[in-house]
Parts: structure tokens; C-alpha cells; sequence
């Protein structure tokens, strides 16, 4: 069975541009923070496997929301 064409407008240039902006400040944003942190807490960032952990909680809370939300209705 075939899926019904979406009638759902795509993301134009400007959301795409506003996205990658947003996504630009907070990578600059925790590089500034990591770099103002005391030695011994630079060391557990850099030394440890914390940005990995980091990574795998976000793209399972990210999977979890997504497979969570409801069916669109027709008509919406």
C-alpha cells in the first residue's frame, strides 16, 4: 500500500540557515565554555569518553521523541 502524498510545506533556505546558525553557536558556545573550565575538569572532557556518552544519550532521547509522537491526522 502506497502512503499518501504529504501536503506538509518543507523548510525553506531561511529555517535551514537559521538551524546550522544555531547549531554553529552551541558547538562555539561549549568549546568556549571547555576552554574557561579548570585543568582538572578539561582533562575529564578531553581524557575520557564524556563527549561520547554525551552523544549516545542525545541521539537515543532525539530516537525516543521521535518514535513517540503521535500519527499526524489528515487534514493537519
Amino acid at each position: 500500500m502506497a502512503d499518501a502524498p504529504r501536503t506538509g510545506r518543507q523548510p525553506g533556505w531561511r529555517e535551514v540557515v537559521l538551524i546550522a546558525a544555531a547549531a554553529v553557536a552551541v558547538v562555539l558556545g561549549a568549546a568556549v565554555l571547555t576552554s574557561i573550565l579548570p585543568t582538572d575538569a578539561q582533562q575529564v572532557v578531553f581524557h575520557t569518553p564524556l563527549a561520547i556518552v554525551v552523544l549516545v544519550v542525545g541521539t537515543g532521547w532525539l530516537l525516543w521523541r521521535i518514535a513517540r509522537r503521535p500519527p499526524a491526522t489528515p487534514g493537519r
